[in-house]
């Protein structure tokens, strides 16, 4: 799951030096709209699974900002934490 996650940061990290301007051509644009895909898709993911979103140990906003960088990735544990208490 760790490997997911960096992925996750990589790729973001790559759009957000497309988005700067520090990396240009066709791939910067295909790597920048894969991330506004990602963020979209893990922005429903927020408000569909928002019942385990809230069961974070931490605040509600870390949880949301983590649901929109990891999506299933940060969902999971907490819903499989919920059924086993």
């Amino acid at each position: 799951m760790r490997v997911l996650k960096l992925s996750c940061l990589v790729l973001y990290r790559f759009a957000l030096a497309a988005q700067a301007g520090v990396w240009t051509g066709d791939a910067a644009l295909a790597i920048r709209n894969t991330a506004l895909v990602i963020l979209a898709a893990h922005a429903v993911e927020a408000g569909v699974a928002f019942n385990y979103v809230r069961r974070y140990r931490g605040s509600l906003a870390v949880s949301m900002f983590l649901t929109l960088l990891f999506g299933l990735l940060h969902i999971v544990p907490l819903a499989r934490q919920s059924s086993s208490t």
